[in-house]
């Protein structure tokens, strides 16, 4: 079933806390999912609601007692509030409210033990197929509590004991000792289906986590864990642009580091990445949140930001330029590196109003940048949403230094 887009409130209740837990190290994120299975699989939810009440109807048509009617009418109300309560977890996710999640478990169980008082009530009547007719609907039920609860594994297991564990009672009160076999029988029962519980409840956290780890390695650098270029392609989708910011601007800062080259070449590849991620951590702290910092390429970053105009942008931009160029980097015991960094800034829609086009204008802005004389901030302009970027050798042009790249001075 498609649950909708939205999250499901985790339970809140120390029961029902207790029942959805899914085991240690289980993230947050995890857990809202796994919850959010426990509202899916509408077929099993709806054939498992009509087994239970035409049972019952069946059961009280043939026999006529009250006890059956009472079984009959619990039912309806129980299934009826399921279902109630369903519709609004799903309406509530999709605006982002709460939704009822320690009642939803709650009614769960009660249906269980329902489907066992039916299945108790029915042995004790002493009418075989009414009997029977009960036993089997218990039965049949178990397999889809299994699966659409595995989740949480420890509900699946208290609504399996609680709709099969009658039985093990009704067998005991019948006078017939061939059915005491079920006392044997209905625990190896409640064992293995438990088991499959909790296994399919492994199974899908780890799955999830593969998954999710995945999705980070696929969207974010792996040397500084700031997002790689798909990641901030990604982000500048999720944005819309301009589109959804009201009557903030979107930019993107293209950062270009000024001296990272004769670090690397000098000191090796090893101080090299230490000199990136320490870039990473200063970048990190400088963007607030909503705003995104990328690692592009080898000592190319960007950060892609909201702003209220351009003078905004341009302050964000010698801020980068002081913050990463304005103190050195302690790369090891006496050795501290200092460099610099060049920004070229271009502004969504008028640069561009996808990936290629906005970061091929702000590419061409610092290109500018670095040939005015590097650590400087370059706006593009209109024209540069139509012009090809700067070539490779243009930029390697501009940014060779006048002396040697990247200033090396004892920490002592």
């Amino acid at each position: 079933m498609d649950t909708g887009a939205g999250a499901y409130s985790l339970p809140r209740w120390r029961f029902t806390r207790w029942l959805a837990d899914a085991g240690r190290d289980v993230p947050e994120d995890i857990r809202r999912t796994l919850v959010q299975s426990l509202y899916g699989t509408l077929p099993i939810f709806a054939g498992g609601v009509i087994n239970t009440i035409l049972v019952a109807l069946v059961c009280t048509i043939r026999l006529g007692q009250p006890v059956f009617a009472l079984w009959l009418g619990f039912e309806i109300c129980v299934c009826l509030a399921r279902f109630a309560v369903l519709v609004h977890a799903q309406r509530a996710a999709r605006r982002g409210g709460r939704t009822f999640t320690d009642l939803y478990m709650t009614l769960a169980l009660l249906w269980a033990a329902g489907v066992g008082f039916g299945t108790f009530i029915s042995m004790q009547s002493g009418d075989w197929v009414v009997a029977t007719l009960a036993c089997l609907s218990a039965a049949a039920m178990v397999g889809g509590i299994c699966f659409r609860n595995f989740g949480a594994p420890r509900l699946a297991c208290a609504m399996i004991f609680v709709s099969l564990g009658p039985c093990c009672a009704g067998a005991a009160l019948s006078g017939e000792p061939i059915l005491w076999l079920v006392l044997f029988q209905i625990p190896f029962y409640l064992l293995s289906m438990g088991a499959a519980s909790w296994k399919l409840n492994g199974i899908l956290v780890s799955t999830i986590k593969a998954e999710r780890d995945n999705d980070r390695r696929a969207r974010h650098d792996e040397l500084t864990g700031l997002s790689n270029r798909a990641g901030l392609a990604r982000a500048l989708e999720e944005k819309g642009l301009a589109d959804s910011l009201g009557p903030k601007r979107l930019a993107l800062l293209y950062l270009d580091l000024d001296g990272f080259k004769g670090v690397n070449d000098s000191l090796g590849h090893v101080a090299g990445d230490r000199l990136l991620c320490l870039v990473a951590e200063r970048l990190r702290d400088m963007v607030p949140n909503g705003d995104v910092a990328a690692r592009v390429g080898g000592d190319e970053f960007v950060v892609l930001a909201a702003a209220e105009d351009r003078a905004a942008v341009l302050r964000l931009g010698e801020r980068l330029i002081a913050e990463i160029g304005g103190r050195p980097y302690e790369l090891g015991k006496d050795l501290a590196v200092e460099i610099g960094v060049s920004v070229g800034i271009a502004f969504a829609p008028e640069h561009g109003r996808d990936f290629d086009g906005l970061i091929a204008a702000a590419d061409k802005a610092l290109y500018e940048a670095k040939s005015s004389g590097k650590s400087r901030c370059a706006l593009a302009d209109r024209a540069a949403a139509h012009e090809p970027a700067a070539s490779d050798a243009m930029r390697a042009a501009a940014s060779k230094p006048a002396a040697p790249i990247g200033k090396l001075r004892s920490a002592a």
